[in-house]
């Protein structure tokens, strides 16, 4: 499926996935975050190529059946994610299971697609992981990496994101500053990432505060903000980012209560840093415009990555 999150799953076996969505005048709305995307023909392309995937992740999971005992089970609340959220094709490709109780699980999640979550919930993987908005992270970041990301529209002089606070919203712009800041919108640093007339994002997953694979997206230059890729290609996570960098990101994770998640990195390229910008604990993908073999090897890197984290192998 396309980059945006998804709307409250009910539990194993209850409703109907067609409930997480409503469609409207040409547009589909995602009901849990609010999202809202044109319905053309690339977003039904999009979501044709990931039913293609999840069918081959589903083969997979059925040959790993034919040879090997059922995995552990695993418990997630207040939702259940669907098929086209990453941790539910890790699973499926790790022979994982469902749990349709806490009580038989091997392992529980905090699994919710909003932005802001209740309270603590001590024992769950993302348990602590109940604040996504975007000046969080930005505030998190600048904590733990010594550099900012947010800035002052009213002060500076330039060029700066302006984006909205809720999850999977894709919803930023550039403006120019100074600026009067508008309601519920933060401002950021205007990372520099451009190759010609391409700018590059780094999608990351990480689980247990390790990246597992990075992603390397292309986007034009004039439409950075897009859900929609160019083209992505894999990377192994050593040979994106310095061992400092790699710890920086694990101890960003610590403190965000980040056990599985995906991170938007961008590195700027005057000053060579980067820049973690959004955090997602419920990701989709893998990002459609992978190569199929790309997507399948991190899949499984994955699996294997979720397997280590509930203690499994």
């Amino acid at each position: 499926m396309p980059d945006f999150g998804c709307g409250q799953p009910a539990k194993v076996g209850e409703g109907q996935w067609r409930t997480d969505f409503t469609f409207r005048q040409g547009r589909v709305q995602v009901k849990k975050t609010g999202a809202d995307l044109k319905l053309d023909g690339v977003l039904i392309a999009e979501c044709l190529l990931w039913f293609a995937y999840h069918l081959m992740v589903l083969s997979v999971a059925g040959w790993r059946r034919l040879r090997h005992p059922p995995g552990p089970r695993i418990w997630f609340e207040p939702d259940t994610p669907r098929p086209w959220y990453l941790i539910r094709a890790a699973m499926t490709w790790g022979g994982f299971r469902l749990a349709r109780s806490p009580q038989e699980a091997d392992a529980r999640f905090y699994f919710d697609d909003s932005t802001w979550g209740g309270l603590p919930a001590d024992g769950l993987l993302n348990g602590r992981c109940r604040d996504v908005s975007k000046s969080h992270v930005a505030a998190v970041f600048e904590q733990v990496f010594g550099y900012p990301l947010a800035l002052d529209p009213q002060t500076w002089v330039g060029p700066a994101v302006e984006k909205g606070e809720l999850n999977g919203a894709h919803d930023g712009r550039v403006v120019q500053c100074p600026t009067a800041p508008q309601p519920g919108r933060c401002y950021q640093k205007l990372v520099d990432t451009a190759e010609g007339d391409f700018i590059h994002d780094l999608r990351t997953p990480t689980v247990g505060g390790v990246p597992v694979v990075v992603w390397e997206k292309k986007k034009p230059g004039d439409n950075r903000f897009s859900i929609h890729n160019l083209s992505v290609k894999r990377h192994d996570p050593r040979d994106v980012y310095s061992p400092e960098e790699l710890a920086l990101i694990a101890r960003f994770c610590a403190a965000m209560g980040l056990d599985w998640g995906g991170l938007d990195i961008l590195r700027d390229r005057p000053s060579g840093r980067i820049y973690i910008v959004d955090v997602n604990k419920t990701d989709v993908g893998p990002v459609i415009a992978l190569s199929w073999a790309d997507k399948l090897v991190s899949t499984g890197m994955l699996a294997r990555a979720l397997g280590r984290l509930v203690g499994v192998r």
